[in-house]
């Protein structure tokens, strides 16, 4: 096998270094529009509005445990850790999902048991920090998602969708308010009606971002259109004849590929050898964020490789075989029946 690992540090330097000032700068206005909104909601009295206040403030966490998981990504391999510390992405999205759906379950129930008291009508100008939100996390969601599909980041992208989700959710506060002030108290309960949809959209958020993050760390298959690209990109390398397997895996910001070309079985070890390199030279050339390559050579046609490619997988694990009664040993104090 022929293995290297990234020489595309410069790239990976400007990709990482764009998905931190994207998180930096949702740091910055989630912050401003949690204190905007904790502070009018307390003011107004209004449950929306508190309950959207919490969600930015728990998007200020998130900032903040994005950060540092990319920090430690950048880490480059050691000793104990041979294959990076990309991972850290992954674990930390996973931990603020949990977190995103557990502050939603809280706010959810605040809003329930409050749904049956009395509210005072919220000033007007609710509406307008509701309305203010709605445009600045809607173009947070469109910034962040740009760069999160650019630099591949799961984290990122994540992030991003947590801004549309936060959008929407401020949309139905600003419906809620406005019922409130057009219909007077006795469309009060439109306020925690709002509060519970902000709830459902953020515990959707999170098990969506759970999901995500659960799938990177189990190493699943990257997405077909990049296999593909890279499988084509493989195969037009001189000498190779075929590519076996491919298996791509997303590891924080970057990828690692495990390929098995087919090549000449007459081929020499040399030449073989050299072909690796060419792959590896090629895939690293074209597919930037791939930080590592390992390429194994396979004999081109060879008759055993094809039978084996051909067995089902009950064959490779056949069910075990339950005894018959022919083979049951006698009961217990009984003998055996000898036939006449």
């Amino acid at each position: 096998m022929i293995s290297t690992t990234l020489s595309n540090s410069g790239t990976m330097d400007v990709l990482y270094r764009d998905a931190r000032r994207a998180t930096w700068i949702g740091f910055s206005l989630n912050a401003l529009l949690g204190a905007v909104k904790l502070g009018g909601g307390m003011v107004a009295g209004s449950v929306a509005l508190i309950s959207d206040a919490i969600n930015s403030i728990g998007d200020v966490f998130t900032s903040i445990v994005v950060l540092f998981a990319l920090r430690i990504a950048e880490r480059p391999p050691d000793s104990e850790h041979p294959y990076g510390h990309t991972k850290a992405e992954a674990i930390a999205a996973s931990n603020v999902a949990l977190l995103i759906i557990v502050s939603a379950l809280l706010v959810g129930r605040e809003a329930i048991l409050r749904i049956a008291d009395q509210h005072a009508i919220p000033p007007a100008w609710t509406l307008w920090i509701a309305g203010g939100n709605v445009v600045i996390k809607e173009l947070l969601y469109r910034y962040k998602i740009r760069i999160g599909k650019r630099t591949h980041s799961s984290a990122l992208i994540a992030n991003a969708w947590d801004h549309r989700s936060d959008a929407l959710c401020a949309a139905a506060v600003l419906v809620g308010l406005s019922t409130v002030r057009v219909g007077g108290a006795r469309f009060a309960w439109a306020d925690d009606v709002a509060a519970l949809i902000v709830a459902t959209a953020i515990i959707a958020a999170g098990v969506a971002l759970f999901r995500n993050s659960a799938e990177e760390l189990m190493d699943t298959q990257a997405e077909p259109a990049l296999v593909e690209q890279v499988r084509v990109a493989a195969i037009a390398v001189a000498g190779v004849e075929d590519v076996e397997k491919l298996h791509i895996r997303k590891s924080g910001l970057e990828y690692l590929a495990d390929i098995h070309i087919e090549v000449a079985p007459s081929m020499t070890v040399l030449d073989g050898h050299r072909i690796g390199h060419d792959v590896q030279a090629r895939l690293m050339e074209h597919f930037t964020q791939l930080r590592s390559v390992l390429v194994h050579l396979e004999p081109h046609g060879a008759p055993w490789r094809r039978q084996a490619d051909k067995r089902t997988p009950e064959a490779q694990n056949p069910a075990p075989q339950l005894p018959s009664a022919l083979d049951s040993p006698p009961a217990a104090g009984r003998a055996p029946q000898s036939s006449r």
